[in-house]
């Protein structure tokens, strides 16, 4: 299974709070409405930070996980015509497309 952690920042003039419910009020509904996430999105899930004491101040406002059975599906996903028009569209409305961080990953449970 493969894994894509994308750290994402908001947009200039959008509050840390607006950010959060564009995120995970419009964007992910969004993200989950098309058909092509249901059928080849294993798991999506949408993280922001929370206060932690002792710990550095967070360099993302944000943190979206997509995983997928293949890179074939990855590739059906991200090209179909319901992500091109109307998901990828929406991710320049709330995320600094400048600062996102990638990482692909294969994840190996340990406990």
């Amino acid at each position: 299974m493969l894994k894509f952690a994308f750290m994402i920042n908001r947009v200039d003039g959008m509050s840390f709070e607006q950010f959060v419910e564009y995120h995970r009020d419009r964007h992910a509904p969004l993200f989950t409405s098309i058909p092509e996430a249901r059928r080849l999105v294993k798991k999506y899930a949408v993280s922001h930070p929370v206060p932690a004491e002792n710990y550095p101040s967070p360099a993302y406002d944000g943190l979206t996980e997509i995983w997928f059975e293949s890179w074939e599906d990855h590739d059906v996903f991200f090209a179909s015509e319901n992500y091109k028009k109307l998901v990828n569209p929406d991710e320049a409305k709330f995320i600094d497309m400048r600062s996102v961080g990638v990482m692909v990953t294969e994840e190996k449970i340990v406990i």
